[in-house]
């Protein structure tokens, strides 16, 4: 039985590629710096959790000995500068070091769309810059570059981009959902940034098919993971309310111009908690979030993605 360590795998996005992995036959370690951050993959047979923070090299190092495969899905998106960089590069370096010094062969990264690892300073914001740094710090490692003589070389590499993420316990249609329900008007910054959604299901199908070697591309590959239909922010906010039950389109939204859009997300971002939108994330909305064609899609793993509405309805429509 092949063995697997999965970082990020307590999140939204890791739980389901647990749950895909578990039935793949796959013996799963879960990194997690609490047990208690496990409830939904600790009792997946064959899934072992264990308490560690991946972000010490050392701790990560040992964990990650005698795996067969990595898959990284740790992420953030609001953050500042040093936060960035802590999470999407200096992460992706210690994870690289630990997989060549253990022989790791495969690595599956789950990226973003809008990175790009051969330009990264031309990325319009900090989420988007860090996370075309990590995919080049993997790249690199991939080939066996700088891994040093004690060191294997190199490893099979995936970087997966998806557009933004969609699925019953998503913080993107619910949060739309439950602003209808709160507001009589919806002020919308970036309301004409260009999204294509994809099914969390669909992204962790692909994660396994690329560990099953699934894609014809050559490693290091770029798969782009996006769905069937192109949305504006706006569109997804009426879809939101719509499939919710918010009667017709739900209420009005009211795109707002540049400078408003800049004070409503500095306001927000200055909000206690985690922000529901932040100055970085306006600077990634100037970039569609849609597939640019340079690279193969889901459909070159065998996957048809799905399209939003039939099933956001299942789970907004509760």
């Amino acid at each position: 039985m092949k063995k697997i360590i999965v970082l990020g795998g307590t999140g939204f996005v890791g739980t389901h590629v647990c749950e895909k992995l578990v039935r793949e036959g796959w013996q799963v370690t879960v990194p997690t710096r609490r047990g208690t951050n496990a409830k939904a993959v600790k009792l997946l047979p064959g899934l072992t959790v264990l308490e560690l923070d991946v972000h010490d090299e050392a701790a990560l190092t040992r964990a990650v000995a005698g795996h067969d495969a990595l898959v990284n899905l740790v992420a953030i998106l609001h953050g500042t500068q040093a936060a960035f960089e802590h999470v999407h590069v200096a992460l992706p370096q210690k994870m690289a070091r630990a997989c060549l010094a253990n022989g790791v062969a495969q690595v599956v990264h789950v990226s973003a769309l809008g990175a790009d690892a051969l330009q990264p300073a031309l990325t319009p914001s900090r989420y988007l810059r860090s996370k075309s740094e990590g995919e080049a710090v993997l790249v690199q490692a991939a080939s066996g570059a700088g891994a040093g003589a004690a060191a294997k070389a190199g490893f099979d590499l995936s970087v997966l981009r998806p557009s933004v993420i969609f699925g019953a316990e998503d913080k993107f249609l619910n949060v739309f959902a439950k602003l209808q329900k709160m507001l009589p008007m919806v002020p919308l910054a970036g309301a004409d940034a260009k999204f294509q959604p994809v099914w969390v299901q669909d992204v962790a199908t692909a994660v396994v098919r690329c560990l099953a070697g699934a894609s014809a591309q050559p490693s290091p590959r770029v798969i782009e993971a996006f769905g069937p239909e192109i949305l504006t922010l706006k569109q997804l906010v009426q879809i939101a309310a719509q499939l919710s039950g918010s009667g017709g389109m739900g209420r009005l939204v009211i795109p707002l111009p540049g400078w408003a859009a800049r004070l409503q997300a500095t306001v927000m971002g200055l909000a206690p908690g985690e922000p529901m939108m932040s100055l970085d994330n306006l600077d990634s909305m100037k970039v569609d979030n849609v597939a640019t064609g340079k690279h193969p899609g889901l459909d070159s793993l065998g996957i048809q993605a799905a399209a939003l509405r039939p099933i956001a309805k299942q789970y907004l429509g509760r």
